[in-house]
């Protein structure tokens, strides 16, 4: 049965998410909100909607290993799985403001991750835990990443529109108002039940395999939440627009380690047990890599020798969490 209820709550987030962003950007747009706010906001949170439930859902209820699992998870499965399968299917262009803003912002949160929840390494302190005030620092943090985001594409507003246009659109434009404030409760209830659902199995198979908590989060908790984008990015490379995985990849890993942890911890803070260095190193790897494509084989491209040695080292890295 727990492998029955780990399908059903997933299939619960994704769909819950997709709804909720439908009914939300549907919303927006009846409240005359520009869509180039809309796909800044309501599109790039929903996204990772169903890592936002799992994580503050396993910090509630006293499971921090997975909270944090799942973040560190999902940012290690979005560069090495699904960049490696896309660049795989078609290799694409990198361009000069993600090789200057995102991918090093990318870098540095993934540090400062590492040094706030690692508090062992300061002599004294015997405990590893994300507090309120890392939590707040973080959500800081996130906020300034945003303003700068709009600032930059505020500067080429006729491609940032462009962008937005084709991101916030909705299955469910113009339908009734109380319509779509109905879908939206509807499917908040699916993204809590199904986080609850999938959570609950994911603990109850981690004891039947006789695995810590941190290896099922960061193994099958983070690549079925980071679905939503694998299916984006793979879509996007069949229809011959990749690069779009790329920018999706690095928005999607910077709000889940400074949104995602920030909202969790502030919300109740967690204790960090079994997740390690290497887990954390795995995370900072994938950032760093990200930016050292840019200047190997093929400059500025992200060519598919490399996507076939980024899934290569993911499927090592799975290799030895299942070892360990």
């Amino acid at each position: 049965m727990d492998y029955l209820f780990l399908f059903l709550g997933l299939a619960l987030l994704l769909v819950g998410a997709n709804y909720l962003v439908d009914a939300s950007v549907a919303i927006a747009q009846r409240a005359k909100i520009s869509n180039f706010i809309i796909g800044l906001t309501i599109v790039g949170i929903g996204t990772s909607a169903p890592e936002l439930f799992v994580s503050i859902q396993s910090a509630l209820t006293g499971h921090g290993d997975i909270a944090m699992g799942n973040v560190l998870g999902s940012n290690i499965a979005n560069v090495f799985l699904i960049l490696g399968v896309t660049a795989i299917i078609l290799p694409f262009e990198i361009n000069r403001e993600q090789t200057r803003r995102d991918i090093p912002i990318g870098i540095i949160v993934a540090l400062l991750v590492f040094l706030l929840a690692n508090d062992a390494l300061i002599p004294g302190i015997d405990e590893n835990n994300l507090s309120r005030v890392d939590g707040a620092m973080l959500l800081v943090f996130f906020i300034v990443y945003m303003a700068v985001v709009i600032l930059k594409k505020g500067e080429k507003p006729k491609e940032a529109l462009a962008e937005a246009d084709e991101e916030a659109t909705s299955s469910l434009t113009g339908k009734n108002v109380w319509l779509l404030w109905g879908i939206a409760a509807v499917s908040l209830a699916a993204l809590l039940w199904g986080g609850n659902m999938f959570l609950d199995a994911a603990k109850s198979l981690a004891k039947t395999w006789g695995m810590s908590e941190a290896v099922i989060s960061i193994t099958i908790v983070a690549v079925g939440t980071s679905l939503p984008e694998l299916i984006t990015a793979i879509i996007a490379a069949v229809k011959k627009n990749p690069q779009l995985a790329l920018g999706n990849v690095i928005g999607s890993n910077v709000f889940n380690l400074l949104m995602i942890l920030g909202v969790a911890s502030c919300i109740d803070p967690f204790q960090l047990e079994s997740i390690n260095i290497v887990d954390y190193a795995m995370a900072i790897l994938a950032a760093v890599l990200t930016w050292i494509v840019v200047f190997t084989f093929g400059k500025r491209k992200f060519d598919r020798i490399e996507g076939f040695i980024f899934l290569a080292i993911y499927i090592a890295y799975t290799v030895y969490l299942l070892m360990r």
